[in-house]
């Protein structure tokens, strides 16, 4: 199973907006750029372990400098709390988990 980063992207962002929904429209476009990012690392993630090129330590030790490089950005908008980001990315990846690790055959998420 390939992972489908509109898809993700998609899930996700509908789980942000949720989460963030009294600053959305302040914060939209760097929640959809932040959602994109993670969805496409998440892709490159699952494409280096198919290519053996990493095993499962590196990719969560991947996944996470992602999650910080998001969490710093969202945390940089006026108005956002680092509890809101924090629930904000959470739900994100709550949303996405189970596509996820299935596509990957480990628990990354």
């Amino acid at each position: 199973m390939t992972i489908n980063t509109a898809e993700l992207a998609g899930n996700m962002l509908v789980a942000m907006r949720g989460v963030l929904s009294e600053k959305w429209p302040k914060i939209r476009g760097y929640g959809e750029a932040e959602a994109h990012k993670l969805a496409q690392s998440l892709s490159k993630i699952q494409a280096l372990i198919i290519a053996g090129e990493i095993d499962e330590e590196e990719a969560m030790l991947h996944l996470a400098i992602q999650r910080n490089a998001s969490q710093s950005v969202l945390l940089t908008l006026a108005g956002l709390s680092a509890l809101a980001v924090e629930q904000a990315l959470n739900a994100a990846f709550d949303a996405i988990k189970d596509t996820v690790n299935t596509a990957l055959g480990f628990p990354l998420l």
